[in-house]
């Protein structure tokens, strides 16, 4: 093999080493920057018939517990989705479940909906019953309401650990 053969081959071998180098490099740098992302919230799914709206939580971290300010703060904030319930409908939620292994409690307006928190994925409520004021005995009943805020609370020992609004719309009258 002539000296220019060699040489050309050798060039040919280091070419392709730096390729492989280069291809290594920007695979590992992927992985370091996919590593520093952080893992998105659970989602909580609000269904009514064939519409639905899926929201992350104003407050989570990572399933741990919430610092009581924080709760408070994120308890006040308002719902970026709104899905729109009527008479005779049936409003489902979803929950990942993880969060339904640890319970969680539904919130209408700040005041418990039920009174334990839920161990399922997915629990199904009448519509309705969101938007009914309380009224005092004696009194006659009040209109009902035209949109409440339903707030889902992961809890884990009294603790909470994760927050998520959904506005709810009465569309009865409409």
């Amino acid at each position: 093999m002539s000296k220019l053969a060699r040489q050309g081959r050798m060039s040919s071998q280091s070419r392709r080493g730096v390729r492989t180098a280069t291809a290594l490099g920007a695979a590992s740098l992927g992985l370091v920057a996919l590593s520093a992302c952080e893992q998105p919230s659970p989602v909580v799914t609000a269904t009514v018939g064939g519409d639905s709206v899926s929201t992350e939580a104003a407050c989570y971290d990572d399933g741990k517990a919430i610092p009581q300010d924080e709760v408070r703060k994120c308890l006040g904030k308002k719902a970026d989705k709104t899905i729109s319930v009527g008479t005779g409908d049936k409003l489902r939620l979803g929950v990942d479940p993880k969060t339904a292994e640890d319970g969680w409690l539904v919130l209408v307006d700040g005041k418990p909906a039920l009174p334990e928190p839920m161990k399922k994925t997915y629990y199904s409520f009448p519509g309705e019953v969101f938007f009914q004021e309380e009224s005092a005995p004696g009194q006659q009943p009040s209109a009902p309401k035209k949109s409440v805020q339903l707030t889902i609370v992961q809890t884990h020992g009294g603790d909470f650990n994760g927050i998520w609004h959904v506005n709810l719309k009465n569309t009865a009258g409409e």
